[in-house]
């Protein structure tokens, strides 16, 4: 097991929201399992769905603005208290030790953010419901049927790495091949160095498990 397990009760007996579906953007597709977004969403938010932990500042001061944007109705002294449970490494949420001066520091600036517009978001085009009951597997197949219908993308393939984080299975090229039903120059070929990275923090986090 990990050295700290991420204590979600304290987030959610809290009342703070740090999921949320899209609300403006419309799905091109509504079946039982959840929502097909042909152009794709940034609105899809999900916090803390990933086994994967917060390791960089940069990744802390965003998951932040997200929870200040999702709940406007925080004051301030109730954010900070909030922002400073997060980002105490022994609650299970981040990697890194952080100091009083630059958590202060992080908060001033996402206090200063717009809340009217979105923080920055990776692109989903297929959002399943909570309340799918789905395996892997089969939501790996949907995805493959999905995007059968047009060339896959980076954005169909964080898909998957995610969902197979979430199994701890380990992310390779050969295995999103398989589950995406292509082959592995694609792969290569739409992942960029963003999504590579990505790759190597999952994989990183689920041997630490």
């Amino acid at each position: 097991m990990s050295q700290y397990e991420r204590r979600m009760e304290y987030l959610n007996n809290s009342k703070v929201i740090y999921r949320r579906d899209p609300i403006n953007d419309k799905p091109t597709e509504v079946h039982q399992w959840g929502y097909f977004y042909e152009e794709g969403t940034h609105e899809q938010y999900e916090l803390f769905r990933s086994k994967a932990k917060i390791n960089t500042f940069k990744s802390l001061k965003w998951h932040l603005y997200v929870i200040w944007y999702l709940n406007p109705q925080m004051d301030q002294d109730f954010f900070k208290k909030i922002a400073e449970f997060i980002s105490k490494k022994s609650n299970g949420f981040v990697t890194f030790d952080i100091s009083d001066n630059l958590l202060e520091k992080m908060l001033y600036d996402v206090s200063l953010m717009d809340l009217e517009k979105p923080p920055p978001n990776k692109l989903r085009k297929i959002v399943f419901k909570d309340s799918s009951g789905l395996s892997l597997k089969e939501k790996l197949s949907i995805v493959g049927q999905m995007i059968g219908r047009s060339k896959i993308s980076d954005t169909e393939i964080y898909d998957a790495m995610i969902m197979l984080n979430g199994e701890n299975i380990k992310i390779t090229a050969t295995k999103l091949a398989s589950y995406l039903n292509c082959s592995t120059r694609t792969i290569y070929r739409n992942m960029g160095n963003e999504l590579k990275k990505e790759k190597i923090l999952l994989n990183q986090q689920n041997e630490k498990i």
